[in-house]
């Protein structure tokens, strides 16, 4: 048996317990709140209207620690339909600086202002004309100094006892850049139907992206069946395609009914040996709940879950009352709603 790592073991315990937690979170708190009560809304509403109006890309950039939040909030705007990326200042001297535009806005993000890298990438910018901005924490730092505007990220000071560590700072970023985000996805009247078109992987996208024909079985899935039929000679087809119920149809396919495997039970339990004489459309549900191609999804599952009691399928049909698929709760499961 191996043993635990040594921050895990009994003998850490006294080191760390729930009240100093709790004052850790309470100053966290605090300094986010020094953060809140001290930004400046003219300099931010000026940065997200600068934003706002941009013609071109808007490149973030960052080191370190700064350089993941700002990566991560390049992607935030790009999942909003707005034209965004991470500018790396090391690659960006090294070539990458050839994507710039003088249409385009490059942020930066810095705590001290006083990034090497970052101040080499100034005067690179300068020469493509882009709109350079600095998100900074430190008063009176040089690359605020170098960019045409600049926005002060009030920082009391970082949770690390030494405050060293980037801990609230990056916090503080973080918190800055996504409320900006999400005021800029409000200012451009995005849809959820557009926001869901960006995240076609994801359940939220599936749900108002996917109807009931991107996700229903079709053709030669489906399990149907004639209503002259014998309940005993459709018990392959029953259980063979996988949907639980047989669709009794006409020659033209027009719906008549359902029978499920339910159904086989309770006919059985009922008339016993007399089930091999029954017809299917003789014991099949006349009046299932159906559903069209055109629908959502989402609402299929909902109707297959509303009162009286649920159902694991509905018949696709069109405007004629002709079968044209079947959508089972299983399917949709499957495909991620």
């Amino acid at each position: 048996m191996g043993s635990l790592p040594h921050y895990l073991s009994s003998s850490s315990d006294s080191k760390i317990d729930e009240t100093t937690l709790l004052d850790l979170f309470k100053s966290q708190q605090s300094h986010l709140n020094f953060f809140f009560q001290n930004l400046s809304l003219p300099q931010t509403l000026a940065f997200t209207r600068t934003l706002l109006s941009s013609s071109g890309t808007i490149f973030f950039s960052g080191v370190g620690k700064s350089g993941f939040v700002a990566n991560k909030i390049s992607q935030t705007l790009v999942s909003l339909s707005i034209r965004s990326a991470f500018l790396s200042p090391v690659d960006a001297l090294h070539g990458d600086i050839g994507i710039l535009s003088s249409s385009d806005v490059v942020v930066l993000f810095s705590k001290s202002g006083n990034t090497d890298e970052l101040l080499r990438l100034v005067p690179c910018v300068r020469a493509k004309g882009a709109y350079l901005i600095s998100l900074t924490s430190i008063q009176g730092n040089a690359l605020a100094a170098l960019c045409d505007m600049n926005v002060h990220l009030p920082l009391e000071r970082e949770l690390c006892p030494f405050d060293l560590a980037p801990v609230t700072s990056t916090a503080i970023q973080m918190v800055f850049g996504d409320t900006i985000a999400i005021a800029l996805m409000a200012a451009r009247n995005l849809t959820k139907e557009e926001y869901a078109a960006n995240h076609p992987a994801g359940r939220i996208g599936k749900s108002l992206i996917f109807k009931v024909k991107d996700v229903m079985k079709k053709q030669e899935e489906l399990p149907v069946c004639r209503e002259g039929d014998l309940i005993m000679d459709q018990l392959v087809e029953l259980t063979s395609k996988g949907c639980g119920c047989l669709l009794v149809i006409d020659d033209e396919y027009h719906l008549i009914g359902t029978f499920t495997d339910g159904d086989l039970r309770r006919t059985l339990k009922a008339s016993g040996e007399g089930i091999f004489k029954l017809t299917v459309g003789e014991m099949c549900n006349r009046k299932p709940r159906t559903i069209s191609p055109d629908a959502m999804a989402v609402d299929a599952m909902k109707k297959m879950e509303a009162p009286p009691s649920p159902v694991q399928f509905l018949p696709v049909i069109d405007n004629q009352n002709i079968v044209i698929g079947i959508v089972t709760l299983h399917g949709l499961v499957s495909a991620g709603l």
